[in-house]
């Protein structure tokens, strides 16, 4: 039992700071929800008020049989419509502005987090669930900020007013009427209960099915390949079934609340009826009074309803801000200080000093790394898969941190540098190209409007992917769908080719660029890389030994520590590691 209520606390507490939290971001908008708490206030005044129309025109000119004054009261009563369709609108409009501007700073900021986080977090988490969190739980604070919490303020009115009136109008009625409350706060006390757990449930389902979603799909072409269509779909069953099961859930309970609800409404009629009609006949009551308690009481179960749905729309709110805020608070990303130091014109010197580096605790992926690449050499890294060449590189551009040691760049820490002019200045191009949805241009300067034209038709035949996008129908304006999916893998890395060398960078970094690609496309490569590489430091990381055999310096990796280092024909003389290396792959060639 201790353990339930310790368990409710956390929850009330849980909540009470995400709503304080959501609330913040409405805070520069409280000039247009204090005229729309207003105009609330003005609607239920006149929703209020309409009863007691209805209660008047029976009392006074009904029974009195006064036509011209039923018609006046008509007119009345129509008008007190008008007035509540127009204040409706009207704070429905400022309301709605509100919200989306709310909606809209929030997906800015959660965007804004993703593109700071680091490499690794993005490796931890499905892009499908980060997906859900920019759109669909974005798009249900959309509906806590436009309608619960102002609506839930005007339910809370309605049912005060209506306490107060019926007091007003006849204690003793409005007592006998109220023993339904009693029930009412009980049922809803058990429906709050059981949809608390339902709803984060339903967004922890709904995350799962998008995730999984989003990782098929894109991985569909493999799923193809190996005929596992079959046991995917079974898969994908599973997670949507359990997906339904929540739902189901959710409806189980709403399915009795509601007849719960609608019968205690009876119950009230009933006694209305019994109570009142002999009030009615003893004379303590007219029939006027009558008519209003009937209506006051239709209205009394309204806001609960409405309360006990924006309930159901809060708790869905309260679990997509929980997931949005523990996005924001993600601590997994590259600290760029306040003060750093610039990087002016880029000599291109690179220095490792001891550094140590793991992804996992006591795993060290890099131990006690040091070299220096001088301003405009070449330098290869070479090794087995794991060996950390490809770390190496990343850690250069700050994609991760290392844990000791420093990385210099022209002799400054690359931690003191910002990170944007850092990445700026180093250009980077990796076996696996991505390529963006939109065409070719855009794809080569990547929105940087500075980048001209004429530059990227410089870049592309310089790098020789001219050759190729002149012979396609609209050349660089050929669309281009996502992944670059309708360009060969040649095609795809000439485009990046093009890409890096109109952003015109000062340090190269090349992680198997030629892997991928053809023989004829590879000699139009191999001819650009000679021209992109001159006068700039390059850093290598290649698998094939024979496309860094001109290289200044070759690093040989093993096991996170550097074994050998010198040029080609220096390391193959010491037969170590790399003549292994380079034998087994003659051998092979042979």
């Amino acid at each position: 039992m201790n353990q339930y209520v310790n368990k409710e606390k956390q929850y009330k507490s849980l909540d009470l700071n995400l709503m304080k939290r959501l609330l913040k971001y409405a805070k520069p908008f409280w000039i247009q929800i204090t005229i729309s708490l207003i105009l609330l206030l003005g609607v239920v005044g006149l929703e209020l008020y309409q009863p007691i129309l209805l209660g008047k025109a029976v009392d006074e000119f009904i029974v009195n049989e006064d036509i011209p004054g039923i018609i006046r009261l008509a007119f009345i009563y129509f008008g007190t419509a008008l007035g509540i369709f127009v204040l409706t609108y009207i704070q429905s409009m400022i309301l709605q502005y509100s919200g989306q501007k709310i909606i809209y700073n929030i997906r800015v900021e959660m965007f804004e987090k993703l593109q700071s986080l680091s490499i690794e977090f993005f490796n931890k988490h499905p892009i499908g669930k980060l997906v859900t969190r920019v759109t669909n739980d974005t798009e249900t604070l959309n509906e806590l900020y436009t309608s619960v919490i102002v609506n839930s303020i005007k339910s809370i009115f309605v049912l005060a007013g209506i306490i107060v009136t019926m007091v007003a109008y006849n204690l003793r009625l409005s007592l006998i009427t109220f023993t339904v409350i009693p029930f009412i706060i009980l049922f809803t006390l058990i429906f709050r209960k059981k949809t608390r757990k339902i709803y984060r449930e339903i967004r922890r389902r709904v995350a799962g099915v998008n995730a999984f979603i989003s990782e098929h799909v894109s991985g569909m072409k493999i799923v193809q390949i190996f005929a596992v269509e079959k046991d995917v779909y079974n898969r994908f069953n599973d997670e949507n079934t359990k997906l339904k099961k929540s739902y189901m859930d959710q409806l189980k309970i709403f399915s009795i609340y509601r007849p719960s609800m609608y019968l205690l409404n009876i119950g009230a009629f009933a006694l209305l009826i019994a109570f009142g009609g002999r009030m009615v006949i003893e004379g303590t009551i007219t029939i006027g009074t009558i008519v209003v308690f009937q209506r006051y009481i239709s209205k009394f179960f309204e806001p609960i309803q409405e309360l006990a749905e924006q309930f159901n729309v809060m708790q869905s709110s309260m679990a997509s801000s929980e997931r949005i805020f523990n996005l924001l608070d993600e601590e997994e990303y590259i600290e760029n200080k306040e003060v750093t130091k610039e990087l002016k014109e880029v000599e291109g010197r690179i220095e490792f000093k001891n550094v140590w580096f793991q992804y996992k605790e006591d795993e060290w992926i890099l131990k006690d790394v040091s070299f220096t690449v001088e301003p405009g050499e070449t330098v290869a890294f070479v090794g087995a898969t794991g060996a950390g060449k490809t770390t190496i590189q990343n850690l250069i551009s700050r994609y991760y941190d290392i844990q000791k040691g420093e990385i210099l760049v022209d002799g400054i820490n690359i931690k003191d540098i910002d990170l944007k002019e850092l990445r700026e200045k180093i250009g980077q191009m990796q076996q696996d190209v991505f390529l963006f949805t939109g065409d070719i241009k855009s794809n080569i300067r990547l929105r940087d409007e500075s980048i001209t034209d004429e530059e990227i038709l410089q870049a592309s035949k310089y790098v020789n992917a001219d050759k190729f996008i002149c012979k396609l129908e609209n050349k660089y304006d050929q669309k281009v769908y996502e992944r670059g999916a309708t360009f060969s893998a040649g095609q795809r890395q000439l485009i990046s080719f093009a890409r890096t060398l109109a952003f015109n960078p000062d340090i190269l970094i090349l992680d198997e660029a030629t892997a991928n690609i053809d023989t004829e496309t590879e000699m139009l490569i191999q001819d650009a890389m000679e021209k992109l590489m001159e006068g700039r430091t390059t850093l290598v990381v290649a698998h094939r030994l024979s496309t860094i055999q001109n290289a200044d310096k070759i690093i040989v990796m093993h096991k996170g520590r550097i074994k050998e280092m010198g040029k080609h024909q220096e390391l193959l003389a010491n037969r170590g590691i790399y003549y292994n290396l380079y034998k087994i792959q003659y051998e092979k060639v042979i």
